[in-house]
């Protein structure tokens, strides 16, 4: 059986970067194309600078893999501020706004990043998120997220991925 999920439109477009929701872009979220600088011996990509207006502190860096198929989710923060950038392969992004006090309460967006669809995603404190990879290949996701792991008092709060009440199917739909 599966549950009732809402039809998507877009929400938010930078170029070939497509957010799509069931309503508005949920308040804080924020996504862009990334500046890729290409020359004659390879690229080299921006992710975020300390003069970005997205950038308010800095708590650590990190990388995740997640291997084709497979879904990370669902998950939100308290305090930290994700800002997602994948290096290799592709994902489809899922945010689910669950605070009370947000006026975009009980909506949700997706969005593909990748290798072939550079972006920088910012996720605010409190929206649930999570992710399926795609691709064929592994994909590779670093993380600049505001604050540091806390190993004795993690700031991660966890859904099942698909047991859950958020109007959102992980599974692929060929058209």
């Amino acid at each position: 059986m599966s549950k009732k999920t809402v039809e998507m439109k877009t929400v938010f477009a930078d170029e070939a970067l497509i957010v799509r929701g069931s309503g508005a872009l949920i308040n804080g979220v924020g996504a862009r194309r990334a500046r890729v600088l290409p020359d004659q011996r390879g690229r080299l990509g921006e992710i975020m600078r300390a003069d970005d207006k997205w950038f308010k502190k800095f708590g650590q860096i990190y990388f995740t893999t997640t291997y084709p198929g497979v879904v990370k989710a669902w998950h939100y923060h308290q305090k930290q501020t994700d800002h997602f950038y994948v290096v290799k392969g592709m994902v489809k992004v899922a945010l689910y706004d669950q605070r009370e006090d947000s006026d975009t309460k009980g909506i949700v967006n997706e969005l593909y990043l990748g290798e072939h669809c550079p972006g920088l995603l910012r996720i605010p404190p409190g929206v649930m998120h999570g992710w399926m990879c795609v691709s064929q290949q592994d994909a590779y996701i670093i993380n600049v997220v505001s604050e540091m792991y806390n190993y004795s008092n993690p700031d991660e709060f966890r859904v099942d991925p698909h047991e859950n009440d958020i109007p959102y199917e992980w599974q692929r739909k060929d058209g």
